[in-house]
């Protein structure tokens, strides 16, 4: 089957979303969402979205804020276009519905680490959600958009999938599996959009939904895409410490709002002997020390306590991790929640401008599976959301101004099937995906050696092995597709944390402890 579109979008979120309200009004837009429409890593987003809005507050001092905890390795160009176009940006989520809280009658901003004002706009402590549903309304409403769930991507259709083959290196669709169905259909458009998100799910522990398995990122470089400073996985420092519920993020805002890190056996604060900005001091930070004194101490977890702020004032902040924890049998108005690091969010990915254009003709990128340049070596709390609506519009408004200039797609062969079988051996996908997320906590984790990065990559070149010729026999699943765009994250991760002969946000090797003077990129070409 084969469906054609002016554009089309991989990824149902907050930056795909975005692009596809701002192409609608000219032309037919298709958006893909690789399960539900709303199981994307926008709805679990519980912060906020980072703007210039109080009195006192500046563009320069949010661009300072965020080339900080970037360690310097963020484009300064890209940080004050985002930054410049923050508040246009809530704006336009306020004309959507979006119901942010307000104080006074005007919106209530709260403060996160690492940034020196009060600039966090938020829905409670549940945004991501309250966004979700108004971009989602917005665009089921509209009737240029198709919105089609469960179709799991395969790989970009590009030149080399031509009838004749024209050499030009364009991107002209995807090919995806139909959950349903289990056939691949070929969908085809002028421009192409990944918004795929990021690649938590390479880590055993992450707060990242089940899908986040870099796809996109994956995708872009098997089609030739250059991929950027993928050594720097952010690890939240707050995720529930739960046997049962393994992904639940504690907010950074609980630490903006008072919450305090301490050790569970000697009550001890320890922030402040790390770090003068304690508690909020950026999330690298955090992660290492909270890594550091359970390594030291032998413990399971830290406690985050906020109690002592009073029933009421926690209750009234964040009553969505108060009902899920309370239900978990932690009243966190009266004792402190344990709490891990966990991997959180993909600050390298596919390289893009500031149009959202990647190095193949016809196709963008916009969201956590890019590398803008915005975050750097370690993403400033509440810039992540950010950055999908101000490049989701950017790739829309580039799209718009240059139609022209992006030709319809040639006949594309279909996908063949023909020499390919059910596999009864699925056993071999669950362990190695199991394998993959285990090897990569331990090996390429929040502190790494050369030596555990060599071990990680000898497993990745033999499971390299057995993916491909499980792949090349069998029909694809979309168990198979993400465990082959897993392991090839996991592979650009590895690569480009060997590359890095420094330790920089967070890339943290005990082989090269110190900063370089320079900030340099590490850029993988195919």
């Amino acid at each position: 089957m084969t469906h054609q579109s002016d554009v089309l979008i991989i990824g149902s979120g907050a930056a795909g979303l975005t692009a596809a309200l701002n192409l609608a009004e000219r032309f037919k837009v298709t958006v893909l969402a690789k399960g539900g429409l709303a199981e994307g890593s926008t709805a679990w987003a519980q912060g906020g979205i980072a703007a210039v809005l109080e009195p006192g507050d500046t563009f320069e001092s949010h661009i300072e804020d965020t080339m900080i905890a970037g360690a310097g390795l963020n484009d300064r160009r890209t940080v004050e276009f985002v930054v410049e176009g923050a508040p246009r940006a809530i704006e336009r989520l306020i004309e959507l519905g979006v119901p942010f809280n307000k104080e006074a009658g005007d919106l209530h901003l709260t403060r996160e680490g690492g940034h020196s004002h009060r600039r966090i706009v938020h829905v409670n402590d549940a945004t991501g959600w309250a966004v979700q549903e108004a971009l989602l309304t917005a665009a089921r409403a509209h009737a240029n958009i198709t919105l089609v769930p469960d179709k799991v991507v395969i790989d970009l259709a590009t030149s080399r999938h031509e009838e004749r083959y024209s050499g030009a290196g364009n991107v002209w669709g995807v090919y995806a599996v139909d959950r349903a169905s289990g056939r691949v259909e070929l969908f085809t458009a002028n421009a192409t959009i990944l918004a795929t998100g990021g690649a938590g799910r390479t880590y055993l522990f992450s707060t990242a939904p089940r899908g986040a398995t870099g796809d996109g990122i994956a995708m872009a470089w098997r089609a030739g895409c250059r991929i950027s400073n993928m050594e720097m996985m952010q690890f939240h420092p707050t995720c529930l410490y739960n046997l049962e519920v393994k992904n639940f993020l504690i907010t950074e805002a609980v630490r903006g709002e008072g919450g305090q890190l301490k050790n569970p056996r000697t009550g001890h604060r320890f922030m402040p002997d790390v770090d003068p900005r304690a508690e909020l001091a950026p999330r690298d930070i955090v992660a290492r020390a909270i890594d550091a004194e359970i390594k030291r101490d032998g413990l399971d977890y830290v406690h985050l306590d906020i109690s002592h702020m009073g029933a009421e004032f926690v209750t009234h902040h964040f009553p969505t991790i108060y009902e899920k924890l309370l239900g978990l049998g932690i009243d966190m108005t009266k004792e402190p929640i344990p709490v891990v690091p966990a991997q959180h969010y993909t600050c390298g990915g596919i390289m893009i401008d500031l149009d959202g254009r990647t190095d193949l003709p016809g196709l963008y990128a916009a969201g956590e599976c890019t590398q803008s340049g915005l975050h750097g070596a370690n993403r400033l709390a509440s810039n992540s959301l950010l950055e999908c609506f101000v490049f989701g519009e950017s790739a829309a408004k580039h799209i718009n101004a240059h139609w022209d200039a992006l030709p319809a797609p040639p006949p594309i062969r279909a996908w063949d099937e023909s020499r390919v079988t059910d596999s009864d051996e699925e056993v071999v996908i669950q362990q190695n995906w199991t394998e993959i997320r285990r090897f990569m906590w331990n090996y390429v984790g929040i502190v790494r050696t050369t030596k555990r990065l060599e071990r990680a990559a000898h497993r990745i070149k033999m499971l390299t092995d057995e993916v491909g010729d499980y792949y090349g026999h069998f029909r694809v699943t979309p168990d198979l597709i993400e465990l082959r765009n897993l392991l090839q994250t996991a592979d650009l991760i590895v690569r480009s944390a060997l590359h890095r002969h420094e330790s920089r946000g967070l890339h943290y090797t005990l082989d090269y402890p110190e900063t370089l003077p320079v900030a340099v990129d590490t850029i993988l070409v195919p």
